[in-house]
């Protein structure tokens, strides 16, 4: 059974930054596709980033391109999200999924889902 917890979230001002973890257990995921995704209240759950896990190769949403940064260690079966220069617009629950399958950027596609973890960005 397929595993994943989010780590990291918390309250940040404007312009800070914080690194969320996404702690993967129960498989082998050198074949899997990792992705976070974010629901703020009211909205629908949107694609940030993705990364394949074997070859390491990312794709972030238009909107967090250049602010964040998703990565892996697969000593610790991590999955990160480093997120700089926060904007209230960013404020939301992050999700980290997951999917054996090279996935898309819908929610959809993921087969897998952590708890999720809240970041609130204040003004």
């Amino acid at each position: 059974q397929v595993q994943l917890v989010e780590s990291g979230g918390g309250l940040v001002q404007a312009g800070g930054s914080l690194r969320l973890s996404c702690a993967a257990s129960g498989r082998t995921f050198s074949s899997y596709t990792m992705a976070w995704f974010r629901q703020a209240p009211g909205k629908e759950r949107e694609f940030v980033a993705r990364i394949m896990w074997r070859i390491g190769s990312t794709y972030l949403a238009d909107a967090v391109k250049g602010r964040f940064t998703i990565s892996r260690d697969n000593t610790k079966n991590t999955v990160y999200l480093q997120m700089n220069s926060l904007k209230p617009e960013d404020t939301a629950v992050y999700y980290c999924a997951a999917d054996r399958r090279p996935s898309g950027l819908a929610s959809g596609d993921y087969d897998f889902w952590g708890q999720g973890t809240q970041v609130t960005v204040s003004s």
